[in-house]
């Protein structure tokens, strides 16, 4: 079951704009400096993360400022697991 993220009728800017609010705040918080194109990547790729995690813990529907959440949850689980990778292959793992 995935939770149903509602934004206006089909509009790709409104997806964008999530992904680079998400992701701007995610950056933010996390101390992540990856640009504005790194942040809307973050972001986009956040809101399909946020809403696989959330959707585990409910049916609802979410409009935009629901959507920048989960968007953010997602952003940030990104975040921390690609910390995670660079740290273990930093390490030289074999």
């Amino acid at each position: 079951m995935l939770a149903t993220v509602w934004l206006s009728p089909g509009s790709i800017i409104a997806w964008i704009a999530v992904g680079l609010i998400a992701g701007w705040l995610a950056g933010l918080v996390m101390g992540s400096r990856v640009g504005f194109i790194g942040n809307l990547v973050l972001g986009l790729a956040g809101a399909f993360i946020g809403d696989l995690v959330v959707g585990e813990f409910t049916t609802a529907t979410y409009r935009l400022g629901g959507s920048i959440v989960i968007a953010f949850i997602g952003a940030v689980i990104l975040i921390a697991v690609g910390r995670l990778v660079t740290r273990a292959v930093g390490r030289g793992s074999p």
